[in-house]
């Protein structure tokens, strides 16, 4: 009944590029790789652009035996607002990045082809997630792709938790370790706090040891019994100010955590001569927890005894 004409129909359509390969590996390093016919291409470059921020990437002109030429970069990518070393890489802020290919004839002009969404891939249930946070900072770098087909690049700067990078099981103690990302070293300290899960929900605590951003702290295992025969789940977290951050392990590209990080049942025992089975384990959603109940009290001393 009614026609619309199409949108933009009579503009001369731009060059366009469908990338070979796409992607961000590690949470934090950008593979890219474009095919273009080998003519008189000089030089390369990859641009990032968000607003009016501009980032360049360099590409290396490979020669295929097809007669074509692959245009490719591997660099690593940082978060702008974040304590990071400064290297090689862009270094990127929050929100949508467009990119586009910058090519340079021989004769020393540049072409800019805008760069369209790569093919869909089939989505597994691998052992891996497709896309997981930056190691080192804990921001994401993921590719998307924008409604009318091209693509994009997604930074989101890292939201503050506490990251369980190790604990050791010991047969008196177990001891935490940790980094906290997201927030400014100004904050790297506070108060470590494990909570019954279940019933009255009772909290106790422990003194972190920190060295920058990084803690480590022994788990309170003394104040943890009173269960005789009953086990109890305690969660951990790390307060700071008015925030609880819950300890986890999230800067993994690890699907089911809990499969992959599997630890054994202890029995600790305590300086008051408490035995404890205790399970320090890693939660289907990466968090760590502690499972542990009573096996023998602590002795009475001479003096309850009288």
């Amino acid at each position: 009944m009614h026609t619309v004409p199409t949108i933009g129909g009579g503009i001369r359509p731009r060059p366009q590029l469908r990338p070979v390969h796409y992607s961000v590996s590690g949470g934090r390093t950008l593979n890219f790789a474009v095919a273009v016919p080998r003519r008189d291409v000089a030089s390369a470059v990859l641009m990032l652009s968000h607003g009016t921020a501009r980032e360049r990437v360099p590409l290396e002109l490979e020669p295929q035996a097809d007669g074509t030429l692959l245009l490719t970069a591997t660099v690593p990518l940082r978060h702008r607002d974040q304590p990071e070393p400064a290297g090689r890489g862009p270094a990127l802020s929050s929100g949508i990045w467009r990119l586009a290919v910058l090519i340079t004839d021989l004769a020393g002009q540049t072409h800019r082809t805008k760069v369209t969404a790569a093919a869909a891939r089939e989505v597994s249930d691998g052992p891996t997630l497709p896309s997981s946070p930056s190691p080192t900072s804990g921001a994401v770098f993921r590719p998307v792709r924008s409604v009318d087909g091209f693509a994009l690049l997604k930074v989101r700067a890292p939201r503050p938790h506490a990251e369980l990078t190790a604990f050791d099981l010991r047969w008196d103690r177990i001891t935490v370790h940790g980094r906290l990302i997201g927030c400014a070293r100004a904050e790297a300290s506070g108060t470590a706090e494990a909570v019954v899960r279940r019933g009255n929900h009772k909290t106790v605590t422990a003194k972190p040891a920190w060295q920058g951003d990084r803690f480590s702290f022994d788990v309170p295992l003394d104040k943890m019994g009173g269960y005789r025969g009953t086990a109890r789940t305690w969660d951990l977290y790390l307060r700071l100010g008015g925030a609880r951050l819950k300890i986890a392990r999230q800067l993994t590209d690890v699907r089911h955590p809990r499969q992959v990080y599997r630890t054994p049942f202890r029995i600790v025992v305590l300086d008051n001569g408490t035995l404890m089975r205790v399970h320090a384990h890693v939660t289907a959603a990466g968090a760590l927890a502690v499972n542990c109940a009573e096996v023998i009290a602590p002795p009475q001393s001479t003096e309850e005894i009288a």
